[in-house]
């Protein structure tokens, strides 16, 4: 049976409840599961894993589903099989055979973990651990909200490891690096970089597809698994790494704006502020992410009708696309994000 052409997809959210969620993905125009008393932590808008981690994503497989077009109702993994490079032109998929990113919305109402993901030796060593880099872009925050973003200089593992016996506050955050946030702020975290998201911020994440997660303090909370000896393994000691650069803006037309704010190896994110009605043409041949933040975007393609888009939506544009227009409607924002092979060849 032939297959209906490829098009801007949009997924359906899926949601995990976590107990230092709250509710602000509301405010993105979010109709959340439960009652107010239900804190919803993530919000995983594209992912395509075979398996998840039994205390991160539940333990079972996680696949996007399309929630728009000819095309509702398919997973991503499916869409991958129907479409090969249609979809993902000629990216390589993650090693679990998947999309080879994963996108979230995570929101703190308190802290999260502390916690490492997998260094490049720890994967390397052992087959079923995922190398887990990933950016947080800062939607909205409280007033004083920090991240913690790497290890104390000096620190030795000896010394981490003692703080962690103690299990207080005391022994444990002055050997954190505490980073003020703001919204529009994006920080990049590599794997092996220990680090935790303060309460109170609501953060767009791009990461490796991963859900590969070692805690090693938990702010006095109990009944969780903390990974302590997996973790020190794992642990850079010392500042996060850096991506090849970040926060530097490229391009300032009237109040149309384009920041570049991560790229590494994995991914590109950039910033884009548009006033109403302003259009860009892009020639898609590879993936790319669109993950809208404020106002409103029409993507179309020649010949074909506009589809729409608000806050909120993470839109998945195939390879196959070529001539794409996104017209921009009441001041909109969003995160373009791309594959940093491709960035570099269209910059």
């Amino acid at each position: 049976m032939r297959q209906p052409p490829l098009y801007p997809l949009a997924f359906n959210p899926i949601y995990k409840d976590k107990v230092w969620g709250g509710r602000k993905l509301e405010s993105i125009g979010r109709t959340l599961p439960g009652d107010s008393n239900v804190g919803i932590g993530e919000s995983w808008e594209l992912v395509d894993l075979a398996t998840t981690s039994a205390s991160g994503g539940g333990g079972s497989a996680e696949h996007s589903v399309v929630r728009n077009g000819p095309l509702a109702g398919r997973s991503i993994n499916q869409l991958i099989t129907d479409y090969g490079s249609a979809l993902i032109g000629d990216l390589p998929l993650s090693p679990e055979g998947g999309f080879p990113l994963l996108l979230k919305y995570l929101d703190a109402s308190q802290n999260l973990s502390v916690q490492v993901h997998p260094s490049p030796a720890y994967a390397a060593a052992n087959p079923d651990a995922f190398l887990k880099s990933e950016a947080w872009y800062i939607v909205d925050c409280e007033p004083g909200a920090v991240i913690y973003k790497g290890v104390q200089p000096g620190v030795t593992a000896e010394q981490f490891r003692a703080a962690l016996e103690q299990n207080t506050d005391e022994a444990v955050v002055p050997l954190m690096i505490s980073v003020p946030v703001r919204p529009g702020d994006c920080h990049y975290l590599p794997s092996g970089t220990c680090h935790a998201l303060g309460g109170g911020i609501l953060v767009a994440e791009v990461q490796t597809p991963s859900d590969t997660t070692f805690r090693v303090y938990d702010w006095g909370r109990t009944g969780r698994e903390l990974h302590v000896e997996a973790a020190l393994a794992c642990i850079h000691f010392g500042p996060a790494g850096t991506a090849e650069f970040e926060h530097r803006v490229v391009t300032r037309q009237g109040e149309t704006k384009v920041e570049q704010l991560v790229r590494c190896e994995f991914f590109q994110i950039e910033r884009i502020w548009a006033d109403a009605d302003s259009t860009f043409c892009y020639d898609i041949s590879q993936p790319e992410l669109a993950m809208v933040l404020g106002g409103s975007l029409s993507i179309s393609r020649p010949d074909e009708p506009p589809q729409a888009f608000g806050r909120g939506d993470t839109v998945l544009l195939p390879a196959s696309l070529g001539l794409t227009e996104l017209q921009a409607h009441a001041q909109a924002q969003w995160l373009r994000v791309r594959f940093p092979q491709v960035a570099a060849d269209n910059d």
